[in-house]
């Protein structure tokens, strides 16, 4: 049994053989096989190795008449291995225990590989690489044309992979994929972020782990803790089972309390609505108890297709997010692309930046691509004709910025004047605070625009100089930390002033440990992921507004992150003391660890054994 820690980002725990995502897209569509079927299997093994070995004496000879003895002999070392009576023993002996042949050669020869890379060193580490190569050799041989694509699944699997684009993510088929891991990613990205949509356990930023898997292995994803367990042990197996009928049973009776007031206790009424990528969510939210849509990604557009979208294309997706939230608000925000990301049309006129975040991206981008952020505003005024439809801009940091994308926005609105095309003109316009610059000039923004909301996944990114998806700093990535608050409060403060709306749209809005801080803090409309609505609303029917209010002073009188997330917690659990009835895991069970894992030990050694030991461990 193998362990790997990563970054939980989607709640739950899925149980299925493995898939790995790779160059090859190899599945091994059995693990076990009939008595009466050995025979077969082995004479497909020994004809399959038959075949590998003369592919690879076919590029010997071809090597060394181009290059020479020397790269030769590279294959020359291959050929031995495919010869090693010893390995071609212990795959029989997997077959004749029942093991199909592709299943007991992947387990051998990644065993072979693994124990190369025990032993430390280049040499041997390169060796390893070779075995790996040997092993794709005689899988693509013994699978031929049963090599599957994620579109032509018809059994369950966990899906493991180097990284997942976020149209391979959003184009998942539930009925089969249970969940997934990734070697790369960080928690805020937008693979991640739809992992939650899709309601599917996910964890990311495993670091290297896909040579230790084999496919149809067994895994199990802990998307709460952000494990994943490689061929577990029976007792690791039935407690996995136990607790994916627990957050099954959980699940039915949040879904059965969703359509309750979403007030305190004290009759304040807090608006709690969903975050989408892709139209086809809208309805999946709308089902989880939403109150709307306060942030709808629109990039999606731009990366499904090699061509631009059209006027029409932005219309259609729009107008079917509005048809399951006829009434409610639904908040567009405009396109939020940066060099690291963009549509192929723009590649050529914009080379890939050495820190795409501080580079040409969001409302930058469309204020140099005019055209194109005019097709997707002409396409909002008219899709606002059938409901609550409202604007936002992202990544603004100067006054300026903003009054040049309202410029834009009034010729727009003159020119489908003067078309006469139907379009709504009094269309709601705000902003995204995730710089901290917007956050310091709010009141001067707040004069000026129809609403806020805080993006503080960039926020904190930008303030706290941490990239997010930078797994050597991650831990620094700190939602509690004094200066974030600080800015939060400025924000509300100079809403209010101005009487405007302020909407928290980020992953913290969508961690259960911060909501009480944010409603202390004066927010009243929070925007989150749809697998994270009926949780929080039940956790708002059991605040005060007063109670909320203590937490976010006391919590503003810290100068710590570490003793604000503490603090925090302290205070959930006297609120929802049914969340940490079993100790760590239960809290982690119910979304609350969200951030890197070494932060969750560190923690629990401060709990258990007292500062000064929380302190050695190395914070």
């Amino acid at each position: 049994m193998l362990i790997r820690r990563g970054i939980a980002v989607s709640p739950g725990v899925a149980i299925a053989p493995a898939m790995l995502l790779g160059i090859e897209n190899f599945r091994i569509p059995q693990r076990l096989i009939s008595t009466t079927a050995v025979p077969g299997e082995l004479s497909r093994f020994h004809a399959a190795m038959e075949a590998v070995r003369q592919e690879i004496q076919d590029n010997e000879q071809l090597a060394r008449e181009r290059l020479g003895d020397q790269y030769a002999a590279i294959f020359s070392a291959h050929l031995m291995m495919a010869r090693d009576l010893h390995l071609i023993s212990e795959i029989e002996g997997r077959i004749q225990g029942h093991q199909s042949a592709e299943y007991a050669a992947s387990q051998v020869l990644r065993q072979y590989s693994r124990r190369l890379q025990d032993l430390g060193g280049q040499y041997l580490s390169d060796r390893s690489v070779d075995i790996s190569d040997l092993e794709k050799r005689l899988l693509r041989l013994l699978l031929g044309e049963q090599r599957e694509e994620l579109s032509q699944l018809t059994s369950p699997i966990i899906l493991l992979a180097n990284n997942l684009t976020p149209s391979e993510t959003a184009n998942i088929d539930r009925r089969f994929v249970l969940g997934f891991a990734t070697e790369v990613g960080g928690y805020t990205s937008h693979t991640a972020i739809l992992a939650g949509a899709l309601e599917i356990p996910a964890v990311v930023g495993v670091g290297k782990f896909l040579d230790d898997v084999s496919g149809a292995e067994t895994v199990i994803i802990d998307g709460s803790q952000g494990v994943i367990i490689i061929d577990p042990d029976d007792i690791t197996l039935v407690k996995y089972r136990n607790m994916e009928v627990r957050f099954r049973n959980h699940e039915r009776r949040l879904h059965s309390q969703r359509e309750l007031p979403c007030e305190t206790q004290d009759g304040v009424s807090i608006s709690v609505m969903g975050n989408i990528e892709f139209p086809t969510e809208a309805e999946p939210c709308r089902e989880k108890g939403a109150a709307g849509v306060g942030l709808y990604r629109t990039e999606f557009l731009y990366l499904e297709s090699n061509r631009e979208p059209t006027e029409e294309d932005h219309y259609r997706a729009y107008c079917q997010v509005l048809k399951a939230f006829p009434e409610q608000p639904v908040v567009i925000r405009t396109l939020d692309l940066g060099s690291d990301k963009l549509p192929s049309s723009l590649r050529g006129e914009y080379s890939a930046s050495v820190n795409p975040a501080l580079s040409i991206r969001s409302i930058r981008l469309s204020l140099q691509q005019l055209q194109l952020f005019k097709t997707q505003l002409r396409a909002v005024l008219r899709a606002a004709v059938l409901g609550d439809l409202r604007i936002m801009f992202p990544l603004i940091s100067t006054l300026l910025e903003f009054r040049q994308a309202r410029m834009v926005l009034g010729d727009v609105i003159d020119d489908l004047e003067e078309q006469g095309v139907p379009f709504r003109r009094d269309v709601p316009v705000g902003m995204m605070v995730e710089v901290p610059a917007a956050a310091i000039m709010a009141e001067e923004f707040a004069s000026e625009v129809d609403f806020f909301s805080l993006g503080t996944n960039d926020l904190i990114q930008y303030t706290l100089a941490v990239d997010r998806a930078d797994q050597g700093v991650a831990y620094l990535y700190r939602e509690g930390d004094p200066s974030i608050l600080r800015l939060i409060r400025m924000v509300v403060n100079a809403a209010r002033k101005y009487d405007i709306p302020v909407c928290v749209c980020g992953q913290m809005s969508t961690n259960p440990l911060f909501l009480p801080l944010l409603v202390g803090l004066g927010i009243r409309q929070i925007s989150v992921t749809p697998h994270a609505i009926p949780e929080l609303k039940e956790l708002i029917r059991k605040l005060t507004i007063e109670k909320a209010e203590k937490i976010a002073t006391h919590a503003g009188e810290i100068d710590v992150a570490r003793d604000v997330e503490s603090y925090l917690r302290r205070e959930l659990k006297k609120l929802c003391p049914e969340l940490f009835d079993s100790d760590w895991d239960k809290a982690c069970w119910s979304g609350l660890g969200r951030r890197h894992p070494q932060c969750y030990w560190l923690e629990i050694i401060q709990n258990r054994f007292g500062q000064s030991a929380y302190l050695c461990a190395g914070w």
